[in-house]
């Protein structure tokens, strides 16, 4: 189905590659870095909006104005809004926050930073996210960027993925774990 189309890494890369170079011939790094969180927060939070991005029966047009609206008003850089409008205009803004990845995974990379993609059952807060980032800091030897996203459904507990490696002590797994071992008994 055509709304629900999802990112191929190949057109993710290239876009987050192209953003990239821009980014760092301007020396606006940093910035771009903040604008790409900030839309990938818009997109975790707007589910009318990451919908109206995938639907193809809205036109380029359309969603080029609406995706600049809605970047004016969170301050996003010019850089960012001529970059939306090329999406826009390109019909790729489906593939959004697989290139804000792309190119936040990239710059990461190129800080000698790990990211690490933390998953909790409620937003950590900010005590929680610092002395779980200096924990993974330790633990890794490494400066950690740590990717935090929210899914109700773990109940509680946090499923920290590095690299390939998923370490999982979400209530939710527990129980299922506890649920197999009461049928085998």
């Amino acid at each position: 189905m055509a709304g629900s189309r999802n990112a191929s890494p190949i057109i993710a890369a290239r876009y987050a590659s192209a953003l990239f170079d821009i980014a760092d011939e301007r020396h606006t790094l940093d910035q771009i870095e903040g604008d790409l969180q900030t839309l990938k927060r818009l997109l975790a939070d707007n589910a009318d909006l990451r919908g109206a991005l995938r639907n193809p029966m809205f036109s380029s047009h359309d969603q080029g104005n609406a995706v600049a609206e809605i970047g004016k008003a969170a301050g996003l850089s010019p850089v960012v809004l001529a970059f939306l409008g090329v999406l826009a205009k390109n019909r790729r803004l489906f593939a959004l926050d697989a290139i804000a990845d792309a190119f936040l995974g990239e710059l990461a990379r190129r800080r000698g930073q790990m990211s690490v993609d933390v998953t909790s059952a409620q937003p950590l807060s900010a005590d929680q996210m610092a002395r779980l980032t200096d924990k993974l800091n330790q633990t890794l030897a490494a400066k950690v960027r740590v990717n935090a996203n929210v899914d109700p459904s773990l109940l509680g507990g946090l499923v920290v993925k590095i690299g390939s490696k998923l370490i999982d002590s979400s209530i939710r797994t527990k129980l299922i774990g506890l649920e197999r071992i009461m049928k085998g008994a």
